[in-house]
């Protein structure tokens, strides 16, 4: 049995994740604490056992996982999920994670994100109004959902690119989705909540995300001190990556 499946084996699940806390540190953003990250991602093995099994049977994509949540700098059970699935595990960032990272990155002000019903009032079109208008009757019958759109504003209060999905693109989203014809899905469960990470995930790819931008654009600015006095460096914009349709994957 390799060292890895025997920390689990022995229910030692605290030893698996400290024995690779120095490759979380690593990859984890500058204002998170190493300690309390550990702390949270252990506890979350403790209490799952189901997550502890699958762990034991592909060690490897637990860490892979892991891994990919301490880059992104989310909380292993909040906003990012480790979801036993197939055999192996998966690493989810659920929408509320998206929306942090996109805080996160310190340029921008407000996230925008709805799901439009069919008796909503909504008008949006492009190159004439920057932001959709949508007025919703929010505690009457909305009829049934018709799309869904996401937008962001800088703090300098420009617009972001506006994310309008219809049901139709929806769907297809939906429909490479890898869980979405079980019961438990979140498609089935939460379908309004999925709607909206569909169009966050887009926006995600406009936008800056990282935790570390704004203490790229300093560095840089820094490193060019004879310069003329003007804007400072704009570097390529971090974004979220895009995993594939696992990552429309929503665990509540």
């Amino acid at each position: 049995m390799s060292q890895i499946s025997n920390a689990i084996a022995t229910r030692d699940e605290g030893n698996l994740v400290q024995q690779y806390r120095a490759d979380f540190t690593q990859v984890l953003p500058s204002h998170i604490k190493p300690d309390q990250w550990v702390r949270v991602a252990t506890g979350l093995l403790r209490r799952n056992q189901d997550l502890a099994k699958a762990a034991q049977r592909n060690p490897g994509s637990f860490l892979a996982a892991m891994l990919d949540c301490a880059r992104l700098g989310l909380e292993p059970g909040d906003t990012y999920h480790l979801v036993p699935m197939g055999g192996e595990i998966t690493g989810i960032t659920d929408y509320t994670g998206l929306v942090e990272l996109m805080y996160r990155s310190g340029a921008i002000s407000t996230v925008i994100s709805q799901v439009v019903y069919a008796a909503d009032d909504f008008h949006w079109e492009p190159g004439i109004t920057e932001r959709p208008q949508h007025k919703a009757n929010w505690f009457g019958d909305r009829g049934d959902m018709v799309g869904a759109y996401a937008y962001a504003v800088f703090k300098d209060g420009a617009t972001s690119d506006v994310i309008v999905r219809s049901r139709a693109e929806i769907e297809k989203v939906r429909a490479v989705s890898k869980t979405a014809k079980s019961g438990a899905s979140p498609w089935n469960q939460w379908p309004d909540r999925m709607w909206k990470k569909t169009v966050l995930r887009e926006l995600a790819k406009t936008v800056p995300t990282s935790a570390e931008y704004m203490t790229l654009q300093a560095q840089a600015a820094a490193a060019v001190p004879s310069l003329p006095a003007g804007p400072a460096p704009v570097l390529p914009m971090p974004h979220a990556e895009d995993d594939g349709p696992i990552e429309a994957e929503l665990v509540d």
